[in-house]
């Protein structure tokens, strides 16, 4: 047997998604977005395909996402409003840093297009453990851009591309309530 981590257990056990108004500076170092990021990479991965990458939106490079954002919007829905494109243009200042989880799933001989996408969501999951065990507040938002071709194309993202998620990343300016969680009997079926 390994050796065993009680804190890791109490980490994954205490674990919540922050709300993303609810984040603020400081968010990670660069020292602990680059640990962030490699332990967001150490998921399963069948094939070692790495079916997944990484958008960095920080400093102003989140308003330049924000001004794509509001220009494929506009793209998509001519009659849209311009409140609704100023929200846009500040979708990614809610944090001071978000981490955009790109699907990179394809074709492949002998890899299912769905284990590389579920590989991509392991990634997320790995960003929010990890900001959790460095002390941040993140959550996990998918919105609209993930299932628009315009949002996809205007962040960069090649046609087969699908964004998993956005992980909004700060420090969290409230206490992290807990939410009821299921009662293992109602989802564990045992043979």
């Amino acid at each position: 047997m390994t050796d065993t981590s009680p804190e890791t257990i109490a980490l994954l056990t205490t674990r919540r998604s922050s709300r993303v108004l609810d984040l603020t500076a400081p968010g990670p170092s660069p020292e602990e977005l680059d640990t962030i990021l490699t332990i967001a990479a150490r998921v399963p991965d069948h094939g070692k395909l790495a079916p997944w990458r990484f958008i960095v939106l920080e400093g102003d490079g989140r308003d330049r996402a924000g001004a794509l954002l509001a220009e494929a919007l506009a793209q998509s829905d001519p009659g849209v409003g311009e409140k609704r494109l100023e929200d846009e243009r500040a979708r990614f200042l809610r944090a001071p840093l978000v981490v955009a989880v790109v699907s990179r799933a394809a074709p492949h001989v002998k890899i299912p297009e769905y284990e590389q996408l579920l590989s991509a969501a392991a990634a997320c999951q790995n960003i929010l453990v990890a900001c959790a065990a460095l002390g941040y507040g993140a959550t996990w938002l998918t919105e609209w851009t993930t299932y628009d071709a315009n949002a996809r194309a205007a962040l960069g993202l090649d046609e087969f591309e699908r964004f998993v998620g956005f992980i909004y990343i700060g420090t969290a300016t409230q206490k992290l309530e807990d939410r009821p969680r299921p009662p293992l009997a109602a989802v564990v079926t045992r043979f």
